[in-house]
């Protein structure tokens, strides 16, 4: 049972790694705001199908906090996300918007009185040390706007996770239907933005339509099924590694696929951050180990 839920693991790092190269090839055929809502809706589709096959239950439970964490952990999330990926490398968005943990420490350290700690201090100064270099204030570079979106992305995903964490007594349902209706009230959002912000005509080719699907039913519907399956049968702390894994997909095969470059001070950054992610998964790891 753990050997498939270790493959199961490895399986959707590969696979959300991968889509963040699909999505900067959507964005050659589509606007960033109507590809954010289509992606969304098309996802939500996929979702509450697979739920439906899984038997999963479907009621929505407190309406007004679903739609809140809709719009932060999904209508913002993709937003921004996408938005990003207009100018930005893949690569390198994926790397800003995975220090949602760090971002998520010190939320809670602001709205849930969880201290940060030792260690935690020491991650938390790496991390923010490598987007010191990754985003270079003092370029002055165009990219710096989609670097900063990236952080609004990762920052968005963060305050979802500490609402959805305040609230998850209130909010007593399957996580897997609690996604499913988040993506709903979030597309619903995506949709009123896409219809409100004009961009050209989305080129509806062969090549952008097997894009959509791939995510809709790899990415999203199969991608939400095996993260669940992974935490229902590891430790928090070892499906956590994902968020470590997937940017380094994301890297490798931006770099293969789009050749997308890395400056030193740029790589210097993504390996700080990363140090100072796993160290976070270490420390959470050492905490878990001393609580059984």
């Amino acid at each position: 049972m753990r050997a498939r839920a270790l493959l199961a693991l490895v399986l959707l790092t590969l696979i959300w790694g991968y889509t963040w190269v699909l999505l900067k090839l959507a964005l050659g055929y589509v606007g960033p705001f109507t590809f954010s809502a289509l992606r969304s809706l098309v996802s939500t589709v996929a979702i509450f199908l697979a739920l439906i096959l899984m038997r999963r239950p479907l009621r929505l439970v407190a309406p007004r906090k679903t739609i809140l964490l809709g719009v932060a952990n999904i209508g913002a999330f993709l937003l921004f996300q996408t938005w990003a990926l207009v100018e930005g490398g893949p690569g390198k968005t994926s790397v800003l918007i995975f220090t949602m943990p760090i971002w998520t420490l010190f939320l809670a350290w602001a709205f849930l009185a969880e201290r940060v700690r030792g260690g935690q201090w020491l991650a938390a100064s790496a991390t923010l040390a490598g987007l010191l270099l990754i985003i270079a204030p003092w370029t002055l570079h165009a990219s710096l706007f989609s670097k900063t979106l990236g952080l609004l992305a990762g920052i968005s995903w963060a305050l979802g996770t500490i609402m959805l964490k305040r609230w998850r007594h209130d909010l007593a349902a399957d996580l897997l239907s609690l996604t499913a209706w988040q993506m709903v009230f979030g597309t619903l959002a995506l949709l009123a933005v896409a219809a409100l912000v004009p961009e050209p005509a989305t080129q509806w080719t062969p090549q952008f339509i097997a894009i959509l699907a791939f995510i809709a039913v790899f990415s999203s519907a199969l991608g939400w099924f095996l993260w669940f399956y992974v935490l229902e049968r590891l430790p928090a702390w070892q499906a956590s590694l994902s968020v470590l894994g997937i940017p380094v997909v994301a890297i490798l095969t931006s770099r293969l696929q789009l050749d997308e470059a890395v400056a030193p001070l740029e790589l210097a950054g993504m390996l700080l951050i990363g140090g100072g992610l796993a160290l976070l998964s270490f420390l959470n790891w050492r905490a878990e180990r001393q609580r059984v």
